[in-house]
């Protein structure tokens, strides 16, 4: 069972799902709005944790945000691969005892990342970085961002990318954690209405258009290295 943390309704898992029902991967969403919780038990096979509005440090406000961190300090323990997407990575680096903070501006479409050179040398990021046109692994690509808050990287951590507005992009804890702070599973339909009321609705649609057929492929490459690390040697506590 792979479970999934939604923080708020419109922030869902995309393309995530997509994949996991075409390839007949046992999933649950748990709408932690309404104070869902998962119990961990030894089927639960990776944890997904998706993005939101809010910040780590708003915490006290929004009860959601601390049934994620539970969910993370479990998870760890239980050596349970996760995957933290934009709030999702920020929830993972305060975690981990790094701090979480508002960045200068916000970094919002589609932009670059460029990864390090230990993320060109990650399997998980070889896979995204992997342009399905042309088989390179390219070490600059377009990725989708909406996001204002960053973090430093947590203690132990292997920096994986950057991008001209924020350094740290992306991050792998140990073996099996992975932080983004850009929206790998962000589909066109999820895009258009994210901007539905907003400025940018043309342009982002135009780009998207362009974009999101590589950007899915390179998702899809990603998604089945991670929902494989399952077959790293690993035993699951129970809770």
């Amino acid at each position: 069972m792979i479970i999934i943390l939604k923080h708020v309704p419109e922030e869902g898992p995309g393309s995530i799902e997509q994949y996991l029902s075409e390839h007949s991967l046992p999933y649950r969403i748990f709408e932690t709005i309404n104070l869902e919780e998962p119990h961990f038990h030894s089927d639960i096979r990776a944890v997904v944790l998706m993005g939101g509005p809010m910040g780590v440090y708003e915490r006290e406000h929004y009860p959601q945000l601390q049934i994620s961190l539970r969910v993370i300090e479990r998870a760890l323990r239980a050596n349970v691969p996760i995957l933290g997407i934009c709030l999702g990575s920020q929830l993972l680096a305060h975690a981990l005892g790094a701090k979480v903070y508002k960045g200068q501006e916000e970094e919002i479409g589609w932009r670059e990342i460029k990864l390090t050179h230990e993320g060109m040398e990650d399997p998980a990021m070889q896979a995204l970085a992997r342009n399905p046109f042309t088989e390179n692994r390219d070490r600059t690509f377009t990725v989708f961002h909406w996001h204002g808050d960053t973090f430093e990287l947590p203690k132990g951590s292997v920096h994986l990318a950057s991008s001209d507005l924020y350094p740290n992009q992306a991050f792998r804890y140990e073996r099996k954690v992975y932080a983004f702070q850009f929206h790998v599973e962000v589909t066109e339909a999820m895009i258009r209405e994210w901007f539905q009321q907003d400025p940018l609705a043309s342009r982002m649609r135009r780009e998207t258009q362009a974009r999101i057929g590589e950007y899915a492929r390179r998702a899809e490459q990603f998604y089945r290295y991670f929902f494989n690390l399952k077959t790293i040697n690993r035993e699951v506590a129970m809770y």
